[in-house]
């Protein structure tokens, strides 16, 4: 198996094999206690305007979106994982759209399996991924930069992971996070449309045992195959 590591929203477009998108804080975050809470999938798209418009042709759809990191006025979710936790999507399709991440997932325009990921399904994305042992796996930390190193963070989790190297405490990874500014602005609730507490539901490790995959911008949960 050979790992290999992408950044940015584009580190995936014309990348072959299997793709892993990761975005801690938060679309996919939000996106795995989406499911957890009983949506039916998460529909990824790249623009505010194509959220807008696919949840208007999706009877009971909710609409989760952001703009450059802050709220859309008359969206009421803003890419945030409490306020998702804190609806009723069972049977829903929650329609999503972030300025990093599902936008990352997107541009994987040449994958033959695209995978979303964050620290809250880490090891369970890793075990799904030997499970289905594919020649080639590219990590794309879509946080491009020295502000999100919770993305590279998780790229190299997996990666320690996949290749079965013991990885180092989370704690360690996540040190270059802790220092920035844009953390604890984040830890005071400061940032609009995303309140204090999901902070800690972004970088809590290995919350949920399923991982997530994009089949034609449509994120559902797997596992591997117990038979």
């Amino acid at each position: 198996m050979l790992v290999a590591h992408a950044a940015g929203i584009d580190g995936g477009r014309g990348v072959p094999g299997v793709v892993v998108v990761i975005d801690v804080i938060r679309a996919f975050t939000v996106s795995a206690w989406a499911l957890a809470r009983g949506a039916s999938e998460c529909r990824l798209v790249d623009t505010v305007a194509e959220a807008v418009a696919l949840a208007a042709a999706i009877p009971g759809s909710v609409l989760s979106a952001e703009e450059e990191g802050l709220p859309v006025a008359g969206i009421p979710i803003s890419n945030s994982p409490s306020m998702v936790r804190g609806t009723d999507l069972r049977g829903r399709v929650l329609v999503m759209r972030s300025s990093a991440g599902t936008r990352g997932a997107v541009a994987c325009d040449r994958a033959e399996r695209v995978l979303c990921a964050a620290l809250v399904n880490a090891t369970a994305t890793a075990r799904y991924l030997r499970w289905r042992n594919p020649e080639r796996i590219t990590l794309v930390a879509t946080g491009a930069g020295d502000g999100y190193p919770e993305d590279r963070a998780c790229a190299e989790l997996l990666a320690d992971l996949l290749l079965a190297r013991r990885p180092p405490p989370l704690d360690h990874l996540l040190a270059p996070l802790r220092v920035t500014g844009r953390y604890r602005r984040l830890a005071q609730g400061a940032h609009p449309g995303f309140p204090a507490e999901d902070l800690q539901l972004c970088l809590a490790l290995d919350t949920f045992d399923f991982a997530m995959e994009s089949v034609g911008g449509r994120l559902v949960p797997v596992i591997p195959d117990a038979g």
